[in-house]
């Protein structure tokens, strides 16, 4: 099968600039020439190339304003466009002027074509990327059925597929799954599918109050209960009455609190701490735990009575590490999120990253998962997130690289100090690390460093 080639367009007034590239690129690329920004324009719509290299100056009597005007007509069309700057060493500054109009990179004059090819190789890497981050982000909305919860997976999509069987029903749910799941996300959807949605939802963590508090912070108390009961206060329960309560880490309740939560579940009514009245109430229970309940009851820490009552349906949540590519799908989410919460455009994640996350164990989960992506979209300078943005650890934390994989991470770390130390200098940096320019090349292309890796 004849792989396809990428479409590369250089737009250069300078005859022999586009001869000299012509001869360079067209192994590699399908490579498309104009002289001036109409014909540049006529091709980019009508051919879609991947990459433009633009000169800055398309003719000695434009003042070098020409290919600025090209360039804000590319980034009109297509702001994606990945837009290629050719500038000689005097005219460096206007290139970063370009940048900041949009466009991807630059190259001086003279030419380097090793330089150049890494740079238009990357440039296409990172359109595809982009590309398959839409694709994604389309799949992502797709799969949203219930409200904040991603996933397509099958656990996910015997998730739903429970979630959607119990919501309109007033069965009790408990729900299964280690810290980071998303058993409150559950929780919540099972309530806004459910006929008690225009209702309250109440979550309480049974494990974050004091149990002395608890009692009264579920079912309230009367005016004089205790030392500082200076007047009568409704509990949850009450605040939830015709609503849905969240009981979260329910193996966390004392065994007293779990008579009073079976009484509610078998009379429909509470007591207020010092009080007699008995409050009869409508409210459904969805409850949940990270802890093993059978073994709760075997110690006599929790009882079978309430557990029973409790899991008339039952959930279990995957952890991430089960969840294949919806690692993927929920980073494109948080990415897309932390973008627009910060205030940034990071296009995506490389190669090395995305690797890396389907690689790492996620002891915390989807949580940890988000505040890793949350935290590359905030440190990372360039516009992909890079391994080092992720700062996963993932040889302390996974204890499952294979040789090639360490070898690779070796590697490229070496490369990165070589390039940190020489500042980006090609030359400096391949005889220290005792190899060819073209080698190095070679090298910056399979692990995926451009300059936002070692700057």
């Amino acid at each position: 099968m004849k792989i396809k080639k990428g479409r590369v367009l250089v737009v250069d007034d300078d005859q022999g600039i586009r001869d000299q590239l012509m001869w360079a690129l067209k192994d590699s690329y399908e490579v498309l020439l104009a002289e001036d920004g109409p014909s540049a324009m006529e091709i980019i719509r009508e051919q879609k190339p991947q990459v433009i290299a633009l000169d800055i100056s398309l003719s000695p009597f434009a003042q070098n304003e020409e290919g600025f005007e090209v360039l804000r007509k590319i980034m009109e069309l297509d702001p994606k466009s990945k837009v290629i700057m050719i500038t000689g060493n005097e005219t460096k500054h206007l290139a970063l002027k370009a940048i900041k109009m949009g466009a991807y990179d630059y190259f001086t004059k003279p030419i380097d074509l090793q330089e150049i090819k890494v740079i238009i190789n990357r440039a296409i890497y990172i359109g595809k990327l982009e590309q398959e981050n839409e694709l994604l982000l389309e799949k992502l909305q797709a799969e949203r059925r219930f409200h904040d919860i991603i996933g397509s997976c099958p656990q996910m999509m015997k998730v739903f597929d429970i979630i959607g069987r119990v919501a309109t029903t007033n069965a009790t749910v408990l729900i299964y799954g280690q810290s980071g799941t998303g058993k409150e996300l559950v929780a919540k959807a099972i309530h806004r599918q459910s006929l008690r949605k225009g209702k309250s939802f109440m979550p309480i963590n049974c494990g974050a109050i004091p149990e002395n508090l608890l009692e009264s912070e579920l079912f309230g108390y009367e005016k004089g209960a205790f030392t500082g009961a200076v007047g009568r206060r409704k509990g949850k329960f009450e605040l939830a009455n015709g609503g849905t309560i969240f009981l979260d880490e329910i193996a966390e309740l004392s065994l007293a609190l779990q008579v009073k939560i079976l009484r509610f579940l078998q009379e429909r009514e509470i007591e207020r701490v010092g009080g007699r009245e008995a409050i009869e109430l409508d409210v459904r229970i969805l409850a949940a735990t990270n802890k093993d309940l059978q073994q709760a009851m075997e110690k006599g820490v929790f009882r079978e009575d309430l557990f029973y009552r409790l899991s008339v349906v039952s959930i279990a949540l995957p952890t991430l590490r089960e969840r294949g590519d919806d690692i993927t799908l929920l980073a494109n989410s948080f990415l897309n999120q932390y973008n627009k919460e910060y205030g940034k455009n990071i296009k995506a994640f490389s190669a090395g990253a995305l690797q890396e996350l389907q690689t790492y164990e996620w002891p915390g989960n989807v949580r940890e998962l988000e505040n890793k992506v949350k935290r590359a979209v905030i440190m990372t300078r360039s516009n992909l997130v890079t391994p080092e943005d992720l700062d996963l650890q993932l040889s302390e934390k996974s204890g499952k690289l294979t040789l090639r994989q360490a070898k690779d991470r070796l590697e490229k770390k070496l490369i990165r100090e070589a390039l940190i130390k020489n500042r980006a200098n090609i030359s400096r940096s391949a005889r220290e690390l005792d190899v060819s320019r073209a080698t190095l090349y070679d090298m910056l292309e399979k692990h995926q460093i451009g300059k936002e890796d070692f700057s």
